[in-house]
């Protein structure tokens, strides 16, 4: 949907760095597509050993999914969470990570990867509970509210995408077939669409979407009027790992060989500090520049030279 100058890599650069990146992006891609076959499998395990019928959902999914009956949700509270992790489609995954991939590119040229991160999960517990209210308070509801679930990242993903369209609204991106069109009204007809379909198929997931696109806009107009609601929770990171024995600090200078850096090995070293540049400029909105220390200071000057 949205198209990038990006620097050419190979098939196989692309999708390590999709999946396995150190970044929050790659992170919540990773593990979307990680739930997914590990849902798909147990599924196909309980129709294998008559645990479930064909086309019923699976185990996993029962356990994860958003219920709209309040007394179910008593007994599964976790479930605001895990149902924004969850899919059971192929193509529902596809088209969220679709989403999630291209605008959280967006976001994380404007913002940093805690607020990524943030908007992600934020959006998708109030996705959920519009969710939740609504098919408790609209009479239409009544007769589904005991057998109706959500699941899916769309609320999260739509959070994201509105708020980074709220944030640089004349953003501009490409679409297929479609041309050049600015983010604010990319997220109008996004909205548009939900609130159309709503009487139509899937009444519940596109009240969710508008939860996570409410949210998405009061954070981002928050944060334009200088409040990040976000603060609190930046002391809470994911925890660190790492997909080889020793990281590679960032370094664009030459090899000991004296051969210069392949397009490959200069985003390699590049992504393997992306965390620490966001450390630095959440270091610098908190405290100011005269904060950073020496190394933070040349580690910046170095960076900014490159780009």
């Amino acid at each position: 949907m949205f198209a990038f100058n990006q620097p050419q890599r190979n098939t196989g650069e692309f999708f390590k760095q999709l999946f396995l990146g150190k970044n929050v992006l790659s992170r919540l891609i990773l593990i979307n597509t990680s739930i997914f076959v590990i849902v798909n499998l147990v599924g196909l395990f309980s129709i294998l050993f008559n645990y479930t019928e064909p086309g019923d959902l699976s185990p996993l999914s029962k356990l994860m999914a958003l219920p709209a009956d309040i007394s179910l949700l008593a007994t599964k509270p976790w479930t605001i969470i895990t149902y924004m992790f969850l899919h059971e489609g192929f193509f529902h995954l596809l088209m969220n990570m679709i989403m999630l991939y291209f605008g959280g590119l967006i976001f994380q040229e404007y913002l940093s990867q805690a607020k990524l991160l943030w908007t992600y999960i934020i959006g998708g517990i109030v996705g959920g509970l519009f969710f939740i209210l609504s098919f408790n308070f609209f009479p239409v509801f009544n007769s589904i509210a005991s057998i109706s679930i959500a699941m899916g990242a769309s609320a999260s993903v739509l959070a994201i995408i509105i708020a980074i369209s709220t944030y640089v609204p004349d953003y501009t991106v490409h679409l297929f077939l479609l041309g050049r069109l600015k983010l604010k009204y990319l997220a109008i007809v996004f909205i548009a669409i939900d609130v159309l379909s709503i009487s139509a198929e899937n009444p519940g997931g596109h009240i969710a979407h508008l939860g996570g696109a409410f949210w998405g806009f009061i954070y981002a107009f928050s944060l334009k009027n200088g409040n990040d609601v976000y603060k609190v929770f930046y002391k809470f990171r994911l925890p660190k790992f790492t997909w080889s024995k020793k990281e590679t600090k960032f370094s664009t200078s030459r090899p000991k060989s004296g051969r210069p850096l392949s397009d490959d090995e200069y985003n390699v070293r590049r992504a393997a500090s992306q965390e620490e540049i966001d450390k630095i400029l959440d270091k610098i909105s908190k405290s100011g520049y005269s904060s950073l220390s020496k190394h933070e200071k040349e580690l910046l000057f170095k960076t900014s030279n490159k780009k």
